[in-house]
């Protein structure tokens, strides 16, 4: 039987980003990223509803991640899902969480909501390993009409 794992999640990190290396030397971080729903309920009236995730970046995402954001930043992820189990106390537990695999800086580059550099230069906006070719965003005008390079992009 055929599968697909693939989760995409825009929201608000919950708090500052804490970089750690595993043992042989790999960066990581472990996030929380607040999700916002808005909808009307039964009466009629809107209804903000969260839903909290957890998130972990791996390599240069975690490092990028560690350097650009902190608590309350904007941010565009793309991954899978997994379910970590472990015992404690005797008992199973569970969590399911987002591995992330490509994410995206939202915001303004200075000051604003989060989401800019604390450094003064100014990042790539989309993170990805570097074997995955494909960045997130709208696909690529191949008509041929629209200028290639990216002098003239405002960010």
């Amino acid at each position: 039987m055929a599968s697909y794992n693939r989760v995409i999640l825009m929201g608000n990190l919950t708090r500052d980003v804490e970089l750690r290396y595993t043992p042989a030397g790999t960066p990581v971080t472990e996030v929380g990223l607040a999700v916002n729903d808005r909808r009307k309920n039964q009466n009629g009236e809107w209804v903000d509803e969260t839903t909290f995730v957890d998130i972990t970046f791996w390599g240069r995402t975690a490092e990028v991640a560690s350097e650009y954001l902190s608590k309350g930043s904007p941010v565009f992820v793309e991954g899978r899902l997994k379910l970590d189990s472990w015992e404690k106390e005797g008992q199973k537990q569970y969590k399911l969480r987002v591995v992330c695999d490509r994410m995206q800086l939202l915001g303004g580059r200075e000051g604003g909501s989060g989401g800019g550099p604390r450094s003064g230069s100014a990042p790539r906006n989309d993170y990805a390993p570097a074997n995955d070719a494909a960045p997130i965003g709208p696909p690529s005008n191949s008509g041929g009409s629209m200028d290639s390079g990216d002098d003239d992009i405002p960010f």
